[in-house]
C-alpha cells in the first residue's frame, strides 16, 4: 500500500512537472522565440536586429542574475538612445510564468 501510494504522488508530481514544462515552451514560443530563437542562441532575424544575446552561453549567463531578467522581463530593455529592444511583459505575464520563463532559460546553459 505504502508503495503504491509512494507511486502514485511521484507519478502525480512527474504530470504536473510535464504539464508545467509544456507551459512554459508555449509561453517561450507565444512571447520570446521570436527574438531569441526557439533554442536561445538569438540567431532570428528580430533577434539579430535587436542585439540579442545567445542564452546558450555559460559565460554570458553568468553576466546576469535571475533578479535582473526578472526586471528586464517585466520592464523590456531600451537601448542608449531610448530605442526599445525588448517590449515590457509586465501586463503580459504572470509572476509563475517569468519565474518559469527564468528556469527555462537557465536551463539553455548546457
Amino acid at each position: 500500500m505504502k508503495k503504491m501510494m509512494l507511486l502514485t504522488g511521484a507519478l502525480l508530481i512527474a504530470t504536473v512537472m510535464t504539464a508545467r514544462g509544456a507551459d512554459v515552451k508555449e509561453v517561450w514560443d507565444k512571447n520570446c522565440a521570436s527574438c531569441h530563437g526557439k533554442d536561445g542562441k538569438g540567431e532570428t532575424k528580430a533577434g539579430k536586429k535587436a542585439g540579442a544575446k545567445d542564452l546558450t552561453d555559460v559565460k554570458y549567463q553568468g553576466t546576469f542574475t535571475d533578479d535582473q531578467m526578472v526586471k528586464q522581463i517585466k520592464e523590456g530593455m531600451k537601448d542608449k538612445s531610448g530605442k526599445e529592444l525588448m517590449k515590457p511583459f509586465a501586463d503580459k505575464l504572470t509572476d509563475e510564468e517569468i519565474k518559469n520563463i527564468i528556469a527555462y532559460v537557465r536551463a539553455f546553459k548546457k
